[in-house]
C-alpha cells in the first residue's frame, strides 16, 4: 500500500517545484507502455499521461493501457486518462483506477476524433458546459488522488471558453491542460497560445501548455507567453524524443546539441524494436511503424519524399532501406517540422497532440 502512495507524492513535488513540468502527452495508439520505456532512454518527462480508458455504462478496464500504470517503467508519475460522458460510469471507472498506482485521474474534454465527439466525449462535451459542470463536481467528489483536465478552447469557437474557466475553478482541479485551439481545427491552424494565458490568469491551479511546442526554443516562447507552469508535448516528442532533455538544457543555459542523422536512424530502430510485438505478422509490424514515421518524417528533409517512400514500403527491409537512404549520415538535424512537408501532411493520431 505504501508504494502507491509513491506516484502522488512525486506528482506533487512536481507541482511545488519552481521548475516547468514537462508532460508526455497521451496519444492513442502511440504512448504505449513500450514509448513510455523508450522515451526514458532519452531523458523523458516528468510525468506521463495514459491513453484514454473509453468509459460508458459495459466498459471495463483496458488491460493494455493498464499495464502502463502497473508495469510503469519510467520512475516518473503516471496520470490516468478517462473519456466519456456518463457520469455513474466514470465515477465507478475513476474509483476503480484508484486501486492502481496512479498519480491522478485526467478527464478528457480535447479528443477531436469525429467518432469520439459525435458521440458527446472528449473535445464533444466542449458544446455542453452545464454538462462538463456536473461531470466535474462528480468526479471531483469521487477522486481522492489528483484531479486534472485536458481541454482545448471550444469545440467550434473559443466564444464558450470563457465560460468553461469558471467552471474549472469552481471545482478546483488540481492540474488544467489547454491545447489552444478548437475541436474542429483539428491540429491544422495556429495555435492560439493567448486563450492558454487567460486560463492561467483565471484559475488556481497549474496550467500546462500544450500544442506545437516542437523544440527547447519554440517551449520558452511557449511558457514566456503563457505564463504557463509547463508544457505536455506530443507530436514533438515522437519526431523528437530528445526534446525533454533539450529543454531542460536550454532552461539551465546550456548549449544545445543536435541529434545527427545516424541517432535518428538508431532511435528508429529501438523504437522498431520497442514497440513491435513478437509473432505479429511483418507487414503489421511495419504498418504499426508508419504510425510513429509520420510524426517523426516531418523533420527529416523538407520535399516529402521521405514520407512518400515510408508510406509506400510493406517489409521491414524495405522500411529500413528507406530510412537509412534519408538517414545514414553525420549532419545535424534540429528534428522541428518543415513547412513544405508539413503543409503536404495532414496527419492524425487520434487525439491529444
Amino acid at each position: 500500500m505504501a508504494a502507491r502512495l509513491e506516484p502522488a507524492a512525486s506528482f506533487q513535488k512536481l507541482l511545488d517545484r519552481p521548475a516547468p513540468i514537462l508532460a508526455l502527452a497521451p496519444m492513442q495508439e502511440v504512448t504505449d507502455l513500450p514509448f513510455w520505456r523508450l522515451m526514458t532512454r532519452y531523458g523523458g518527462a516528468d510525468v506521463y499521461f495514459t491513453e484514454y480508458f473509453r468509459v460508458h455504462a459495459d466498459s471495463n478496464l483496458e488491460k493494455w493501457i493498464l499495464e502502463s500504470i502497473v508495469s510503469n517503467p519510467t520512475g516518473r508519475p503516471a496520470v490516468a486518462q478517462m473519456i466519456g460522458n456518463d457520469i455513474p460510469s466514470l465515477i465507478r471507472t475513476a474509483k476503480k483506477l484508484q486501486e492502481y498506482p496512479v498519480a491522478a485521474i485526467d478527464l478528457n474534454l480535447g479528443c477531436p476524433a469525429p467518432i469520439v465527439y459525435k458521440k458527446c466525449a472528449g473535445g464533444g462535451l466542449l458544446r455542453e458546459p452545464k454538462r462538463i459542470d456536473a461531470i466535474l463536481g462528480a468526479l471531483r467528489d469521487a477522486v481522492r488522488v489528483k484531479f486534472t483536465v485536458k481541454t482545448r478552447i471550444g469545440f467550434d469557437s473559443p466564444e464558450v471558453f470563457e465560460e468553461l474557466l469558471p467552471i474549472f475553478a469552481r471545482h478546483s482541479i488540481d492540474l488544467l491542460t489547454v491545447h489552444g485551439r478548437t475541436v474542429l481545427e483539428m491540429y491544422r491552424s495556429e495555435v492560439h497560445y493567448g486563450f492558454i494565458a487567460r486560463a492561467v490568469a483565471a484559475v488556481r491551479c497549474p496550467v500546462l501548455a500544450n500544442g506545437n511546442v516542437h523544440s527547447a526554443a519554440k517551449a520558452a516562447e511557449v511558457l514566456a507567453v503563457t505564463g504557463a507552469r509547463g508544457l505536455m508535448i506530443g507530436r514533438g516528442a515522437i519526431r523528437n524524443p530528445w526534446i525533454f532533455a533539450q529543454i531542460r538544457q536550454h532552461q539551465r543555459g546550456e548549449e544545445i546539441t543536435p541529434p545527427v542523422g545516424r541517432d535518428v536512424l538508431d532511435y528508429i530502430g529501438a523504437l522498431y524494436e520497442s514497440v513491435c510485438t513478437p509473432g505479429v505478422p511483418e507487414r503489421l509490424q511495419v504498418q504499426k511503424m508508419k504510425r510513429y514515421l509520420n510524426f517523426i518524417g516531418l523533420g527529416v528533409e523538407p520535399s516529402g519524399a521521405f514520407l512518400h517512400d515510408i508510406r509506400r514500403v510493406t517489409t521491414r527491409a524495405e522500411f529500413f532501406r528507406v530510412c537509412e537512404a534519408f538517414l545514414d549520415h553525420g549532419n545535424a538535424m534540429p528534428l522541428e517540422p518543415f513547412a513544405l512537408a508539413l503543409k503536404q501532411c495532414d496527419v492524425m493520431a487520434g487525439e491529444h497532440l
